[in-house]
């Protein structure tokens, strides 16, 4: 019988400190009014990004970091901006919420290999520099990615409900309702970029 239970305390105890490296891995900050913030990422990892309405643009870098900084002009108050970052292993995440409604820019620099998605109601969206997979969505305004090679991709979506969509490198480029074309590649990564009502541009870039 004690023989039992001490193997049971050892399990517990081995549980538990497995646990508390596994907790230790996370890092979460969160800071209001503050800019920028910034956090340890590494780089080929996944990140969601919840930016709110503005001007956004997210660019990759060769840090292993996420930075997030913003601008406001000198007539908006942009005290009460949150901005939360958290990163557990490969996977991160990106929230930005109480922002101006008008002139407030923000950008959100990642490593430059990283998978995206990003949930964004309102504005202005860039992406650029970013090498992976990209799953990007606006609801109203103007989305405008530069990919990089087509040829990097082995699949690539582009729809808008209510504008127009571009896409040069594809010969695409058509406005109305419900407009969309999907295209497939040699490459590894993929691409969905949707708009609901506005303006979505895809474009080749040099990185």
């Amino acid at each position: 019988m004690r023989l039992k239970r001490a193997f049971i305390a050892s399990a517990v105890l081995t549980l538990c400190v497995g646990s508390g490296t596994a907790y230790a891995d996370e890092k979460q900050i969160e800071e209001k009014g503050k800019s920028p913030v910034e956090i340890d990422f590494p780089s080929g990892g996944e990140l969601r990004l919840y930016p709110c309405p503005s001007e956004t643009v997210i660019k990759g870098t060769d840090q292993n970091k996420i930075r997030v900084s913003f601008v406001a002009d000198h007539s908006t108050d942009s005290s009460r901006v949150r901005v939360g970052l958290r990163a557990s292993g490969n996977s991160g995440r990106v929230e930005i919420t109480g922002c101006p409604h008008n002139n407030f820019h923000v950008t959100v620099e990642v490593p430059q290999k990283s998978g995206l998605m990003v949930r964004m109601f309102a504005g202005q969206l860039d992406i650029r520099d970013i090498k992976g997979d990209k799953d990007v969505e606006l609801h109203f305004g103007q989305m405008d990615v530069a990919m990089g090679k087509a040829s990097e991709y082995a699949h690539i979506d582009g729809s808008v409900n209510t504008g127009e969509v571009d896409a040069p490198a594809f010969d695409v480029s058509k406005g109305g309702l419900f407009r969309s074309f999907s295209k497939e590649g040699p490459g590894r990564y993929r691409l969905h970029a949707h708009v609901g009502a506005g303006q979505l541009s895809l474009a080749e870039s040099e990185n």
